[in-house]
């Protein structure tokens, strides 16, 4: 039998996350999303991509696409630091497949075991502002961090013609 506390939304968003940074504004996304966390390689740009896909890097042999967090976002652009890193997450395609896809962020903060006390859901901007990419506000060490649904932020449809490259 479900209890009250099951299908509270602050339930089902407790557990670990990765907290990174971009434009000064700390951010976490689901661990269980992560594949690895790698610093800046050398980034192929690919013809008539959106602003925010950078391009491709290959990764031990695989050609993984690397999307700007930032423009994706639409935050202020900003140089490349020692900081910045590439956080390599699985976004789930059509049919059950799994696409690796490259996000450069300005700095990783930590993994975070945020509770279900410490989230709260993202607050009501108005019909005209979408914040469907948040699952909710963590409080965490005294930061207010986002936390991101990172399939909302960065849907199948987006990358299907960057994952289709050879």
């Amino acid at each position: 039998m479900e209890t009250a506390s099951d299908t509270h939304p602050a339930t089902r968003l407790a557990g670990k996350y990765l907290t990174f940074s971009l434009a000064n504004e700390a951010y976490g996304i689901p661990v269980l999303k992560v594949r690895e966390i790698i610093t800046m390689l050398h980034i192929t740009m690919v013809p008539q991509m959106p602003p925010y896909v950078k391009g491709v890097i290959n990764l031990r042999g695989k050609v993984i696409p690397v999307i700007d967090l930032r423009a994706k976002l639409g935050l202020a652009e900003a140089p490349i630091t020692e900081n910045s890193c590439i956080v390599v997450v699985q976004i789930a395609m059509a049919a059950g497949e799994v696409k690796n896809i490259g996000l450069i962020v300005d700095a990783v903060e930590e993994v975070a075991n945020v509770v279900e006390d410490e989230i709260e859901p993202a607050p009501d901007f108005g019909a005209s502002i979408q914040v469907e990419y948040i699952l909710g506000m963590a409080k965490i060490k005294g930061v207010v961090k986002s936390l991101l649904d990172i399939e909302k932020v960065i849907s199948a449809e987006e990358i299907r013609p960057v994952s289709e490259i050879p």
